[in-house]
């Protein structure tokens, strides 16, 4: 039975809620035009030499809009290991936030460069643009139909999608079918129909 994604009903659920949070939170950042990052995965953080390009690239890209970070603790480790030095311009580490901050972050940010799975899938959901530092994705459908795109780690690959984002060239994209909130309604549904068999 394909019944949609229950991971949008959850934040279509919560959306109101981030989204009421919004001004409090942006000013408490001192937020106005923003991108926003999360890094996490072994094979963009744990390597120093990949971790040390990608902090260069986020470096430079925070010269041309200022990027937040909420930082995964294992992140904050190796990025401690590469020096405090290492981030600086318009670079912010932040604290982890909770779920409704960041679904507000995710939803007023310009765009996302991230190696999450459900970021990939918010993002999509939110039109808001995705740049996937991985080689490939357990959420292809939010390349397919989605504003995710995939850039492995390629350094200039990833400032070439920030830039088109940057000039107003983003990729389009468009709601997946079936991700409307309703995926809990249509799996209690089957349970039922199933029950009556």
């Amino acid at each position: 039975h394909r019944v949609g994604n229950v991971m949008i009903d959850t934040l279509v659920r919560l959306l109101p809620a981030a989204r009421s949070r919004w001004e409090g939170l942006s000013a408490r950042l001192g937020l106005e035009r923003f991108a926003l990052v999360t890094l996490h995965r072994p094979s963009n953080v744990d390597d120093p030499s990949v971790l040390r390009s990608l902090v260069e690239t986020l470096n430079d890209l925070s010269r041309r809009v200022p990027l937040m970070f909420p930082v995964h603790p294992r992140t904050r480790k190796q990025l401690s290991d590469l020096g405090a030095a290492s981030v600086d311009g318009g670079f912010r580490l932040l604290d982890p936030v909770g779920y409704l901050d960041f679904l507000a972050l995710q939803a007023h940010a310009d765009f996302v460069i991230t190696d999450s799975g459900g970021i990939q899938e918010e993002t999509t959901f939110l039109g808001i643009p995705c740049v996937t530092v991985r080689k490939n994705t357990e959420r292809p459908v939010t390349v397919e139909y989605g504003t995710n795109v995939l850039v492995g780690q390629d350094m200039e690959r990833l400032k070439a999608e920030v830039s088109a984002v940057l000039k107003g060239k983003a990729k389009k994209g468009k709601i997946p079918p079936l991700w409307d909130g309703e995926a809990g309604k249509r799996i209690a549904a089957v349970i039922r129909e199933f029950g009556t068999r």
